[in-house]
């Protein structure tokens, strides 16, 4: 539940693994509650982020084989519910896991 003290802070990414990443650190390192972050796809088609990543990624043995069972419809967004007093560490985590500004 979120309180008059409370601010959203969104981040855009390119790949899902970075955005779960991005997750984990909320969750850890700023004890911000799991049910207080939101991860979706940008638009309404679901996606895996725009760069194939980790099980998404073709093989390394096979340069040729495109996997077409990772939709890669666009970026990922996290948004998050916070203290107004966390917004600058969370913001530079959210950078350092991949994020950028979901305003532009």
């Amino acid at each position: 539940m979120m309180t008059g003290n409370e601010e959203v802070a969104s981040a855009l990414f390119d790949r899902r693994s970075d955005a779960e990443r991005a997750v984990e650190h909320l969750v850890q390192e700023h004890g911000i509650e799991r049910a207080h972050i939101l991860l979706a796809p940008v638009g309404e088609e679901n996606s895996a982020g725009t760069i194939a990543n980790g099980s998404d990624a073709a093989r390394a043995d096979a340069a040729d084989c495109e996997r077409s069972d990772a939709p890669s419809n666009g970026c990922i967004e996290l948004t998050v519910g916070l203290a107004a007093e966390k917004r600058g560490g969370v913001e530079r985590s959210l950078a350092e896991c991949g994020g950028r500004s979901a305003a532009g």
